[in-house]
């Protein structure tokens, strides 16, 4: 089977899938938040609920990524997260990488579409943690 680094418009496909996983996943972590206020709405500055749904999202991200090497939306659209030996990145590697996107994306997004000016048309999170998105035709 022949593979390459997958493209900008697929790994924003993907994201757009697992973005709606992240909402779902964000409203059953804010509940138990809501329900010790009675219902009452939970401010945006509250420190810890940001702190679990920071946790919730790294588990989700750094836990698929490790385990299986890709997320759900990533399996929807063929691709699949490997080291720089073509084996499944480490939870350190995939730890960085997670850390890395967010920088790529604070960035105005210049990490991602550094890609389209990359030699091995990869990212700035790929180039960071040693990790690469690939494509793998069905």
């Amino acid at each position: 089977m022949t593979s390459s680094n997958a493209t900008l418009l697929r790994r924003v496909a993907a994201m757009l899938y697992d973005s709606l996983l992240m909402i779902a996943l964000m409203c059953l972590i804010t509940i138990p938040f809501v329900a010790v206020r009675g219902g009452e709405f939970v401010e945006p500055e509250s420190p810890l609920h940001q702190l679990a749904l920071l946790l919730a999202i790294f588990a989700f991200f750094v836990g698929f990524w490790s385990r299986k090497g890709r997320t759900l939306g990533m399996q929807s659209w063929g691709l699949q997260l490997e080291g720089a030996n073509g084996a499944l990145p480490s939870f350190a590697a995939c730890s960085i990488r997670f850390v890395a996107a967010i920088l790529s994306w604070s960035a105005f997004g210049i990490g991602f579409i550094w890609q389209l000016v990359d030699k091995d048309n990869l990212t700035w999170h790929d180039r960071l943690s040693g990790t690469r998105l690939v494509y793998y035709p069905k």
